[in-house]
C-alpha cells in the first residue's frame, strides 16, 4: 500500500509536467506566429528608409531668413514723368525698376525720407548708371517736397554789418590809428579777437609809428598786413626823467633791467639829455634805442 501511494503521486506530477509544457508549446507558437507579423510589418518601410530619412532631414532642417522671390513676367520698360516721392509700386515697375528697388524706395520714404533733388534718386540702392540716365530726364520733383526755408526771401533780410562787417577789397586801406573794432574787422584774415588785440597793443605802446609793429602781436596774419596805412599822428612820449621804474615798464619796449638800468643814471649822473646817454649801458642796443626813440621826450 505504501509504495502504491508513492506511484499514485508521481503520476500527479507527470501530469502536471505535461500541463506545464503544453502551456508552453501554445505560448510559443502564439510568439512565433505574432513575431513574424511584426517583423513583416517592420520590413515594409525598411524598403524605403532613403525616403524617410530625407524627409526627416527636411523636418529638421535649420532654421533661417525666409526667402521670397518674385515670378514677374517680362516686360518692357516705360518712360513717363514720375515723382519718386509719390509714384506708387505700379508706376515704378512699369518704369522698368526691380521689385526690391520698388520696395528700397518704399522703405526710405516711410522712414522719413524724401527725394528733394533728382541727384537724390541717383542713391537708390541697386540703381545702376544706365538706369539713373535714362530715367533722370523724367523726374520731377514736386516743389511740396522742398524744405519751407526757401519760402523765406533772403533779399528783404538787412546785413548785420556790426557782427559781420563787409570785409575790404583789394587795394582797399584803412589807416591802423584811429580805427575801431568794426572797421578792424573789415581786413580779411582779421576777426574779433585779432581787433581786440590790435587796439590793445597800440594802448600800451602809446601808438603806431609803423604797420610792421603789427607782427609784435603773437599769431598776427602776415596776409593782412598789407590793409593798413600809418595817419600822420604823433603817439604819446615818455618822459624818462620823471617816470618811475614801474611806469616805465609799463610800456612794451622797456623791460625792467632797462627801467633799472635808467634809475640808476638819473642817481648818478642827473636828468637824461637823450638815449645817446644809454648807449654804453649793455641792456639799451642799437635796436632798442631805435625803436623806443619815437615814443620817448626828456
Amino acid at each position: 500500500m505504501e509504495r502504491k501511494g508513492n506511484f499514485s503521486y508521481q503520476r500527479a506530477d507527470r501530469r502536471a509536467a505535461l500541463a506545464v509544457l503544453a502551456v508552453a508549446a501554445a505560448c510559443v507558437a502564439m510568439v512565433v506566429a505574432l513575431g513574424g507579423g511584426v517583423a513583416g510589418v517592420a520590413e515594409a518601410p525598411a524598403a524605403d528608409s532613403s525616403a524617410s530619412a530625407r524627409a526627416d532631414s527636411a523636418s529638421y532642417r535649420r532654421p533661417g531668413p525666409r526667402r521670397y522671390t518674385y515670378a514677374v513676367a517680362e516686360r518692357r520698360a516705360e518712360l513717363f514723368a514720375f515723382d519718386p516721392n509719390t509714384a506708387d509700386s505700379t508706376a515704378l515697375l512699369r518704369l522698368g525698376l526691380q521689385p526690391w528697388q520698388v520696395r528700397n524706395i518704399y522703405k526710405y520714404r516711410a522712414a522719413g525720407g524724401v527725394y528733394r533733388r533728382k541727384e537724390d534718386f541717383a542713391r537708390l540702392y541697386g540703381l545702376t548708371v544706365g538706369q539713373y540716365r535714362r530715367l533722370e530726364p523724367y523726374i520731377r520733383i514736386s516743389p511740396d517736397f522742398l524744405p519751407a526755408a526757401t519760402l523765406v526771401a533772403d533779399t528783404g533780410r538787412r546785413r548785420d554789418t556790426l557782427r559781420y562787417p563787409a570785409k575790404l577789397g583789394p587795394g582797399e586801406r584803412i589807416a591802423l590809428d584811429g580805427a575801431d573794432t568794426a572797421a578792424l574787422m573789415r581786413v580779411p584774415g582779421i576777426g574779433r579777437y585779432y581787433a581786440r588785440a590790435i587796439l590793445g597793443y597800440g594802448r600800451r605802446l602809446g601808438g603806431y609809428v609803423s604797420v610792421a609793429q603789427l607782427a609784435e602781436i603773437e599769431g598776427f596774419p602776415e596776409e593782412a598786413m598789407g590793409y593798413f596805412t600809418i595817419a600822420d599822428t604823433a603817439p604819446r612820449r615818455l618822459n624818462l626823467n620823471t617816470l618811475s621804474l614801474a611806469q616805465m615798464r609799463r610800456h612794451p619796449y622797456i623791460n625792467f633791467y632797462q627801467a633799472k638800468a635808467i634809475v640808476d643814471y638819473r642817481r648818478q649822473h642827473g636828468p637824461l639829455k637823450g638815449l645817446a646817454d644809454l648807449r654804453l649801458c649793455p641792456d639799451f642796443t642799437p635796436e632798442a634805442i631805435a625803436r623806443l626813440t619815437p615814443y620817448v621826450e626828456f
